[in-house]
């Protein structure tokens, strides 16, 4: 039996698509070429401002580049070299991660603390988490004077309260661990607040009905904070830890303006002389851009290990 397969009528052709309108055509391409047209100004901007002096440094720090100088010379990885052989750059690198420990560390904790404080049903909560955040408003170089006064070696009242609870004054800038204490609180009184807002925002987008049913379960609050509100801050908690590396490895400002008047900074024996401290002298007052150069290479190189080592621990304490 065979089968009967249709007409075909090879004279009529086939009509061809109809044209989508150019309106239509114009919709999909604005579809998607605008989202790298939004987003193509910052990278314009960060690499115009951000990745060339990044790569610009990179190439100072080959030569012997003196501010003034005609015909900067090449020398290589001479001035790498040079600072690993360094003592003062060894001593400000434990000087900086010293502080940046004794900052970086407490200021999340506390900072986890008050915004589960905040968190709750106070009154006047607006104020309150207003009220944290008055520390980074106000002028650093006002918070400096004010904490040089507070842990001023002889008039201070720290040493005050010291005295009063039997321990022996303290000279908190001539010390390398008491000038190291004193540097961090000011870095954690200044951002602790900020922190806090920052993981409050978050706590509280947190589903209400998570922390119900847990309750209804019988958790109590301890149980529901460590099973359900810190692993579901575990993002935040990321982006936190993270920028607190970044800016506690790079601490410049508080060390700075901590030195007596007179001072170039850093301690009489470089007992509190940071990283970026020791940069800036390096460049700005030895007038040595090559070497200045390599350290800031050299750092940059260490922040990103110790963010990335704090991104992997991070990632895999808080679950």
């Amino acid at each position: 039996m065979t089968a009967v397969l249709p007409k075909v009528d090879r004279g009529r052709e086939q009509e061809p698509r109809p044209r989508p309108p150019r309106r239509y055509r114009w919709t999909r391409l604005d579809t998607k070429v605008s989202p790298y047209l939004f987003v193509a100004p910052f990278f314009v901007l960060f690499g115009a401002i951000g990745l060339f002096p990044l790569l610009y440094t990179a190439y100072v720090s080959l030569f012997d580049w003196e501010v003034g100088a005609d015909d900067p010379a090449f020398i290589g990885l001479d001035n790498y070299r040079t600072l690993f052989e360094d003592d003062q750059f060894w001593n400000a690198l434990f000087n900086t991660f010293s502080i940046f420990l004794l900052s970086s560390a407490p200021q999340i904790v506390v900072a986890v603390l008050i915004a589960a404080l905040l968190n709750e049903n106070l009154r006047a909560r607006t104020g309150w988490r207003m009220g944290v955040l008055l520390p980074y408003v106000a002028s650093l170089v006002a918070l400096t004077i004010i904490f040089g006064n507070l842990f001023g070696p002889q008039y201070g009242l720290v040493n005050d309260v010291l005295t009063a609870l039997g321990f022996g004054p303290v000279d908190w800038q001539a010390s390398t661990f008491g000038s190291h204490v004193a540097i961090a609180s000011m870095v954690n009184w200044r951002w602790t607040g900020y922190n806090a807002l920052i993981v409050l925002a978050a706590m509280q987008a947190i589903p209400r009905e998570v922390h119900e049913a847990a309750l209804v379960d019988g958790a109590g609050p301890l149980r529901r904070f460590f099973s359900i509100t810190l692993p579901m801050l575990k993002p935040t908690l990321i982006f936190v830890i993270v920028t607190s590396t970044i800016g506690g490895l790079q601490i410049f400002t508080e060390p700075k303006l901590f030195e007596p008047s007179g001072g170039s900074g850093g301690g009489a024996e470089h007992q509190y002389q940071t990283v970026v401290l020791y940069l800036y002298q390096s460049a700005f007052q030895g007038l040595d851009l090559g070497y200045a150069s390599s350290i800031a290479w050299v750092l940059f190189l260490i922040v990103i290990a110790v963010a990335g080592l704090n991104f992997w621990i991070t990632r895999r304490a808080v679950k």
